[in-house]
């Protein structure tokens, strides 16, 4: 069976960067709503992005320990597909949007992947970044790999960071399903390189037809 790790360019700010990723044919992408992340974006602008797209790219909203009327006030205004999020939540929380969502694992605290995967079983995936709890992702870090128990692989989401340099090798060792990059692709936070973002698209094509001789 043919593999091919999919992609979300996360924390985009600006409709232009949003039709750059879609030309590349990202997967989908990712919109912040932390207040102190710097690529935090107002719902009025999330909105604009997602106007800016083309039909089939997943949006997905990114939250840190938001209240559920603060979650719901923004899938009101905003055309999220998927939640994430990265802070405390706990499984019931997360579950209670009626909405799929993605849980994130901060690998700096030297968290039990097998455990954490089963305790957030309803997850539609587990994103895996280098960050410590209480941190936000998009430091630019990157964690060991070899912490991932291989035959989680399929619901794994691998950010931390990754960037043109290193995301096949990621995609060879670990598999993932899917691979998330946002500093790796900017020149400023927020602001994504298109050229970046061209080379990380090449990289990943090319390590999944790697893996797909395999």
């Amino acid at each position: 069976m043919s593999y091919r790790a999919r992609v979300k360019f996360c924390g985009i700010t600006r409709a232009e960067d949003a039709r750059i990723a879609a030309d590349l044919g990202v997967d989908a992408i990712g919109l912040v709503f932390v207040p102190r992340s710097p690529r935090c974006v107002s719902t009025r602008t999330a909105a604009e992005i997602c106007s800016a797209l083309p039909p089939l790219i997943q949006i997905v909203g990114l939250f840190m320990d938001a209240d559920a009327a603060t979650v719901q006030a923004t899938l009101d205004a905003v055309p999220l597909d998927l939640l994430q999020f990265h802070g405390t939540e706990t499984p019931e929380f997360c579950d209670s949007f009626r909405r799929s969502h993605v849980k994130a694992l901060a690998m700096g605290d030297g968290v039990d992947v097998e455990y954490a995967a089963k305790r957030y079983a309803r997850a539609r995936g587990v994103l895996l970044d280098a960050h410590r709890s209480g941190e936000q992702g998009g430091t630019g870090m990157r964690f060991d790999w070899s912490e991932i128990p291989p035959r989680l692989a399929p619901r794994i989401i691998l950010a931390g960071g990754l960037g043109p340099d290193n995301v096949a090798q990621a995609i060879r060792q670990v598999r993932p399903y899917a691979v998330d990059v946002s500093s790796g692709i900017e020149t400023a936070p927020g602001i994504k390189c298109p050229r970046r973002m061209q080379q990380f698209m090449n990289e990943v094509d090319r390590a999944s037809r790697d893996q797909g001789r395999d």
